[in-house]
């Protein structure tokens, strides 16, 4: 394999250093946690090797979201991104093909770039509404695909499958002999009703989560795969083995005790939640220098500037910054012009959020 580091990796707030930025718009999660937030207290746990699909109960609640599925269908992981790895490293080879839509979470696109498969790439379009074209993705398909990769809701734009989207593209894979993956770490930020898990629709749909964005707790890396195929489970468990043996113990810890107040903790989360999209909405109303497609889930949008900013987009990322202090995603994290940035809006404080907007309406404008 041959690994390129990802720019959303070496561009990011934590390697460029919290401290040099005020208002850190970037950041694709809720506010970080911390123990004392959500009420805990470490135990005196024994840091043994733990049970390398993961903890017993921590899987239980992760499988509660699906009345079809179980823990058996579980495997407990290092993120969402460890996920992604293992995914792609146990199914994926230069023989065969990936057919992934555009913008993307990076590592859908590196990871599998890095192990020389064909990757088929269907863009979305802002004209549409960023909406998933079913037919394009079909047509995208050929005997050689192996997976269809898509996020939902989405990153980086916040828009969403409708249900009967997302059940036509399980079928479409189904028809097709290829398995879909679903990366659904957004699924419990939704404006409506979350959509089905994926995994439930097939045991050739594959799910992907964590706890980094909706839960806010990015720094225990706990992540998981939700997949009815035993035989499919055991591929990705030899694959975890192989690189970490298992979670750690206090790690899952911490997220069994997320897990067991997760609807209490998403009622305190989701009234902010969408206040503050209502905030943004408002915003890029009142700026005719910006456009969106607003999002239906999650705690990004994908802002487009209207026109060349003064001084190019390069002179406008540095003067938000220099100037403003504020910090966004660039287009080119993504693989789009920087005429689009990813927009954090759940991560800041409300404050830091109304100044880091202004400071982007400011820097639109010289």
């Amino acid at each position: 394999m041959r690994y390129v580091r990802m720019p959303i990796e070496v561009e990011s707030p934590e390697e460029y250093g919290y401290g040099n930025i005020r208002y850190n718009l970037s950041e694709s999660s809720i506010t970080d946690q911390s123990l004392g937030s959500l009420g805990l207290t470490i135990p005196d746990l024994t840091l043994l090797y733990n049970e390398h699909r993961g903890s017993p109960r921590l899987r239980e609640l992760i499988a509660a979201a699906a009345p079809s599925l179980s823990a058996d269908d579980v495997l407990v992981t290092g993120g969402a991104a460890g996920a992604l790895f293992i995914i792609a490293t146990s199914l994926l080879g230069p023989d065969d093909q990936l057919v992934v839509i555009r913008p993307n979470y990076a590592t859908n696109l590196e990871t599998p770039r890095a192990i020389g498969c064909e990757i088929a790439i269907v863009d979305l379009a802002f004209e549409t509404g960023f909406a998933i074209d079913l037919d394009a993705i079909a047509a995208a398909v050929t005997p050689r695909t192996k997976l269809i990769s898509v996020t939902c809701p989405h990153n980086p734009t916040g828009t969403m499958m409708a249900e009967a989207d997302l059940r036509a593209l399980a079928d479409l894979a189904a028809q097709r002999g290829c398995l879909l993956l679903v990366d659904e770490t957004y699924r419990d930020l939704s404006l409506g009703e979350p959509l089905p898990l994926a995994a439930s629709l097939g045991p050739h749909v594959i799910s992907v989560s964590s706890l980094s964005k909706a839960y806010g707790a990015p720094g225990i890396r706990v992540g998981w795969i939700v997949n009815g195929d035993p035989a499919l489970q055991e591929k990705f468990l030899a694959a975890k083995e192989q690189i970490s043996i298992c979670g750690a113990v206090l790690n899952e810890w911490v997220a069994e005790q997320i897990l067991e107040q997760r609807d209490a903790f998403l009622a305190r989360t989701l009234p902010e939640w969408r206040r503050r999209l209502d905030r943004v909405a408002e915003w890029i109303a009142g700026d005719e220098l910006l456009e969106w497609v607003r999002p239906q889930g999650g705690v990004v949008c994908l802002p487009r500037m209207t026109v060349e900013p003064m001084g190019g987009c390069d002179g406008f990322y540095r003067r938000l910054l220099g100037e403003h202090g504020t910090y966004v995603g660039p287009g080119h994290w993504f693989e789009l012009s920087d005429r689009y940035f990813r927009l954090g809006f759940g991560w800041p404080t409300y404050d830091e959020l109304e100044a880091g907007l202004a400071g982007i309406s400011a820097t639109l404008r010289g």
